[in-house]
């Protein structure tokens, strides 16, 4: 924002006063929401389960594992489907599963609920592993290039997707699946822009009248790419890392 141009439109100015009373209506509705989440997680804890063939195999590091293997000796499996564009450079692969990816950090809290984050690509594992490198990411990245297909049965395994699993010895089940928008809760930075007074700034979004809101709109169809690559790849750039992944 330029200080010698008007700058965006702002909320009414009131006294502390009269500013707490409308903090305090919007907080009624907020722990509303709040313990629906909670009734909602109950309620995803209840749901059945389906046994997913405990060989499909994956590639990582070392060849070929099973989807067993995955789960690290650990009881539950969290796993993000990474889509992939084939035989295209890092600039041009997804903003959006880069977005949400590079944003799971901290595995240990994971890890001390006897639970495993790991990616599975959509690409080779060659190529998506150099790209998970550049990144600067260390979470376990596995190639399901060839069994997405299996894994994802009945869904349209060319998305994204978060899957929970389970497994019983040596069985596997699939607990939970969601797309979309749903794989939000891996985003922080949604919950914290979502708490400031202009939001994501995407188009989508109600707002007042002057808010600025440049992203995902007709003259910007981009919700996390800038400049022609992903935003987390700039300062990866500039950091003079290597984005080839050939």
């Amino acid at each position: 924002m330029s200080d010698k141009g008007p700058g965006p439109a702002l909320p009414p100015v009131v006294d502390r006063k009269t500013w707490q009373e409308a903090r305090d209506a919007l907080l009624v509705r907020e722990k509303a929401h709040t313990r629906e989440g909670d009734a909602i997680a109950a309620a995803r804890r209840r749901l059945p389960m389906v046994e997913v063939d405990a060989t499909i195999e994956v590639i990582g590091p070392d060849g070929p594992i099973t989807i067993l293997d995955v789960f690290e000796g650990r009881r539950q499996l969290i796993a993000y489907f990474h889509a992939w564009w084939p035989g295209r450079p890092a600039a041009e692969q997804c903003d959006g599963c880069t977005f949400f990816n590079c944003q799971v950090r901290e595995l240990s809290y994971i890890h001390s609920r006897d639970a495993t984050y790991a990616t599975l690509c959509k690409g080779p594992y060659e190529a998506s592993v150099r790209y998970r490198d550049f990144l600067g990411l260390d979470m376990p990245w596995y190639s399901v290039e060839k069994t997405a297909a299996q894994l994802l049965e009945g869904r349209d395994w060319q998305r994204h997707h978060l899957v929970c699993y389970v497994r019983d010895g040596e069985r596997v089940f699939e607990t939970y699946y969601t797309g979309g928008r749903g794989v939000e809760v891996m985003s922080p930075t949604h919950g914290l822009l979502d708490m400031t007074v202009y939001g994501r700034q995407e188009a989508w979004e109600d707002s007042p009248d002057g808010w600025p809101q440049p992203w995902y709109s007709d003259e910007n169809p981009e919700v996390w790419r800038t400049n022609g690559r992903p935003v987390a790849q700039w300062s990866r750039i500039e950091a003079g890392r290597s984005d080839e992944l050939t």
